[in-house]
């Protein structure tokens, strides 16, 4: 069952790889908008609501729900636009970068040799970003690998098709991630996912408990690494992406592992609060509570 998953997943992505970038995002947009009209009896508007509602109470009613709305038409065109980001030729997709903010701040880093983590939420595009970093810099990008073989397989391939190092989620890919820092190289990390329980503390995001992985601000405690965020707008009328790079909270690099932790959800909560459509809202990010704690999802 697993590898006809897996053959189907790969079909339906060179059949999305045909299509330009605009009928992908159009595509996107279209399922976007039927899962908002299914409302809560679809899980991933269930789950966007859900999430939405409890990070934006400053909003009124309409302007969250009309930030779901926007959020499921930004997430259609996200899972649209993967035929174009792994299938299509490099140089190609590239070719949809217009322009690059505030990218000095990498640069300058990494010319310093210290090293840099880029903190890589799921907002935007982030593998055009991927593609681009990899493009330019010595770059390793952690990733939780899919229980697909085949798909593991074809992200890899993909990834990495530009000297993008893939480290894995492990203890190997955590002594890559060491030492291609001390290497005075770039390194991505996904920092807005569930860890295991192990690997994580409850800090604030958005003003809600979240267990956050404790990985990156013990990583830039131990290498002194300059710590950047870094996103892929996607521009309106499938004009392309434009890439932006922040600079992190500075407590990000204390060593009260609680203040670093929280200092990076802060981090991208800034992020996110500047293109709150196009992030990742279907996620659960809040599913482990703190003890005593309701449950967050029904």
């Amino acid at each position: 069952m697993k590898l006809i998953k897996s053959l189907l997943a790969v079909a339906l992505l060179g059949l999305l790889s045909l299509l330009p970038l605009r009928w992908s995002q159009a595509l996107g947009r279209r399922l976007g908008n039927r899962l908002w009209r299914k409302g809560d009896a679809a899980k991933m508007t269930r789950q966007t609501r859900r999430n939405i509602n409890a990070c934006f109470p400053e909003l009124s009613e309409a302007e969250r729900e009309a930030l779901v709305h926007a959020s499921l038409q930004q997430t259609g065109c996200s899972l649209c636009e993967t035929g174009m980001a792994w299938l299509w030729p490099a140089p190609r997709t590239l070719k949809k970068v217009r322009q690059v903010h505030n990218e000095a701040l990498v640069r300058d880093a990494v010319a310093a040799g210290k090293g840099v983590i880029l903190i890589a939420p799921h907002l935007g595009n982030w593998e055009v970003l991927n593609l681009y970093l990899s493009a330019h810099y010595p770059f390793t990008a952690m990733y939780k690998p899919p229980r697909m073989k085949l798909m593991d397989d074809l992200i890899k391939r993909m990834r990495a098709r530009l000297g993008t190092r893939m480290a894995p989620a492990d203890t190997r890919g955590v002594r890559m991630v060491m030492k291609a820092l001390r290497r005075g190289e770039m390194v991505g990390i996904l920092p807005d996912q569930e860890p295991d329980a192990s690997g994580g503390i409850h800090v604030p995001f958005f003003g809600v408990q979240a267990l956050t992985m404790k990985l990156l601000p013990q990583l830039a405690a131990q290498t002194g690494a300059v710590v950047v965020c870094g996103y892929a707008e996607r521009l309106a009328d499938a004009k392309g992406f434009d890439l932006h790079f922040v600079a992190a909270d500075e407590a990000i690099n204390s060593r009260n592992l609680e203040e670093a932790t929280a200092a990076m959800n802060r981090s991208v909560e800034a992020c996110v609060r500047a293109l709150p459509a196009q992030y990742q809202w279907e996620y659960r990010r809040f599913s482990t509570r703190p003890e005593g704690a309701p449950r967050f999802y029904d």
